[in-house]
């Protein structure tokens, strides 16, 4: 009995090793544009200056299919200049969920030249995950095509901080049962 508990106290020692007490952000799901989602008549901008992007979240776009469509850009200029002919990638489901997996910058615009030029695009930073919260990223914003910059919020919007990982859990209940 003695050593089924030396083993249990072990094991409750790795798993906490392994977690190291750092904090593990909720994945966040944005819908962009908030209630109206991605259409003209989104202030696109105003949304996006609030928001934190981080790796493991991801982003929606609803619009509507039969009339807009969504364009991933790899470069600013593109962004910039609402060039669409050299695209990444293409949505054009109705509603489309992009995960956020790596950090770096990634380039939204509408499909449509006019629709991009009257602000109607969204640049992300997506922050790692584990970014200390006296760290402020900052979210790209454009209205009416001049890109502006914007201070995001000091935590993930909308996220709830949890400690540790799932996995590690797991693995720390499953060591806990071997030592039974």
């Amino acid at each position: 009995m003695t050593m089924a508990i030396v083993k249990m106290a072990m094991a409750l020692v790795v798993m906490a090793a392994c977690l190291g007490g750092k904090w593990a952000g909720a994945q966040v799901h944005h819908v962009v544009g908030g209630d109206r989602g991605w259409d003209p008549s989104s202030d696109i901008a105003s949304w996006s200056s609030d928001r934190s992007f981080r790796v493991g979240d991801k982003i929606w776009f609803a619009y509507s299919a039969a009339h807009e469509s969504i364009v991933e850009l790899k470069r600013k200029d593109e962004y910039d200049s609402c060039d669409v002919s050299n695209p990444i990638r293409m949505y054009t489901d109705g509603l489309d969920g992009i995960p956020l997996y790596g950090e770096g910058r990634r380039y939204f615009v509408s499909s449509r030249p006019e629709n991009c030029k009257s602000g109607l695009k969204l640049h992300v930073d997506v922050m790692p995950l584990g970014t200390p919260e006296t760290e402020k990223p900052k979210v790209a914003v454009s209205e009416n095509s001049v890109s502006t910059w914007a201070a995001a919020p000091t935590t993930p919007s909308g996220s709830v901080q949890l400690y540790g990982s799932s996995m590690w859990l797991l693995v720390g209940l499953w060591l806990c049962y071997m030592a039974i």
